[in-house]
């Protein structure tokens, strides 16, 4: 199977995807999909939502949009075109997957199989409806896959490298067990968004997707602004409002009135309106529903903090004059060749 037939079938799942990217879910009749697919990927969907009540039918959806959108003919060929990767012979690639927000592994899975390897895939169980299908999809639209793609759920063997993601705990964990391996080991991160005052009303409101999309569960999501002292949050408040239907969402209203009340009883000094709690932190992790921020006194001097814990960082969101950072709505919505972490995943496979 060579590069361009796989890029081919990854294009083909990106069509695929695209059926459930509005809700009624479009079935498209011209594409090589057949109504079993569609009807047991539309049943994962909602299994999905019914045993892991975080993934909301908005968010799912919203991943595969996400991902329909990136897996074009160009943005593959764009993303596989510095790399050598038709290889006469190919590694098993064990990819320990999370479960904080839907399809969170998906990347490192069309990784290895681009890359030409086989993939022994350990998920997450918060996250192991969706992903199976869409493998079974692969396989039916590209045969060749059929040798390349196996789910465990016991423990790893017959592997020859390893992508494992988790928390700080377990990426110990990771590298005690895995280190003999070559390996990519993930622990936590967080996002941050660096505001001056000088933002648009639209902007502050493109900065509550990066807060709120996926309930903030990602490291993708912003956890903790800088803000100049006397910065005023009412403009933030009311560019957010349009979220606040979050707090019906049991899940998020339970952790809501939670930290509320631990906060509280801590006579910690909050700003809230209802579903968003601010608290001033100096750390980068913040519970859900919660948003911490931090006074700066210059641009400069925050830069160079940010760059001394880039390693703790995953997406830095502000205007265009501070360094590194992404727009403002624009940290749920990563190019194949943004990688977690900033580890180059094509580069790694290419050299097993």
């Amino acid at each position: 199977m060579t590069l361009t037939d796989r890029i081919i079938a990854f294009e083909k799942l990106g069509h695929f995807l695209a059926q459930f990217s509005t809700h009624p879910f479009q079935k498209n009749d011209s594409q090589d999909i057949n109504n079993a697919y569609f009807d047991a990927f539309a049943m994962q969907l909602k299994r999905q939502y019914e045993f892991n009540s975080w993934f909301i039918l908005d968010h799912l959806i919203y991943a595969c949009k996400s991902w329909s959108n990136e897996l074009t003919s160009s943005n593959l060929n764009k993303w596989t075109s510095n790399y050598t990767l038709d290889k006469n012979t190919s590694k098993t690639v064990a990819i320990v997957m999370a479960g904080n927000i839907p399809l969170v592994g998906f990347h490192d899975f069309i990784s290895a199989l681009i890359s030409g390897h086989k993939v022994l895939v350990k998920q997450s169980h918060n996250d192991k409806y969706l992903l199976p299908l869409l493998a079974k999809y692969l396989e039916f639209i590209a045969p060749e896959f059929k040798d390349y793609i196996r789910f465990t759920e016991e423990k790893l063997e017959g592997f020859d490298a390893v992508i494992a993601t988790g928390s700080n705990n377990t990426a110990r964990y990771f590298d005690y067990y895995f280190g003999k391996y070559p390996n990519i080991i993930r622990n936590s991160r967080n996002s941050v968004a660096v505001l001056t005052g000088s933002e648009t009303s639209n902007e502050l409101t493109l900065l509550g997707d990066d807060i709120f999309r996926y309930f903030g569960l990602g490291c993708r999501s912003v956890s903790k602004l800088y803000v100049p002292k006397a910065y005023d949050f009412d403009p933030l408040f009311n560019a957010i409002y349009s979220y606040k239907e979050l707090i019906n969402y049991t899940k998020y209203q339970n952790n809501y009135d939670y930290n509320k009340a631990v906060y509280l009883m801590s006579l910690f000094k909050l700003l809230e309106n209802g579903f968003l709690m601010l608290k001033e932190d100096t750390s980068n992790t913040s519970p859900i529903a919660t948003l911490f921020y931090e006074y700066y006194d210059d641009l400069h001097q925050l830069d160079l903090k940010l760059q001394n814990d880039a390693d703790n960082l995953q997406c830095i969101v502000g205007q265009s004059s501070i360094k590194k950072a992404i727009a403002f709505g624009t940290t749920q919505l990563p190019k194949l060749w943004d990688y977690a972490d900033g580890v180059d995943t094509l580069a790694f496979l290419e050299a097993l």
